[in-house]
């Protein structure tokens, strides 16, 4: 596993392998988010928040509101545009 890799253990107790886009903490929600993407050269992105349980793994979090979309939506758009 690199550090652009995004490993998920689905709900059957599948392994899944994604690729991470881009991760951030938002000040506004004081919350980490990644954005994550099937391997590839898909343009569907994924995003969730998290809570970082130690230096390898964590656990993936529902987003939750609009604003949250919003911030999200926000900060991918600035990092496309960097690109």
């Amino acid at each position: 596993m690199n550090e652009k890799t995004l490993i998920v253990t689905d709900d059957k107790g599948n392994i899944v392998e994604y690729e991470i886009v881009l991760t951030f903490k938002s000040p506004e929600t004081n919350k980490s988010y990644v954005v994550y993407k099937e391997p590839g050269d898909t343009e569907e992105v994924m995003a969730a928040s998290y809570n970082e349980t130690d230096g390898e793994s964590g656990e993936l979090m529902e987003i939750e509101s609009d604003e949250e979309f919003d911030i999200i939506q926000d900060v991918l758009n600035a990092f496309l545009e960097e690109e």
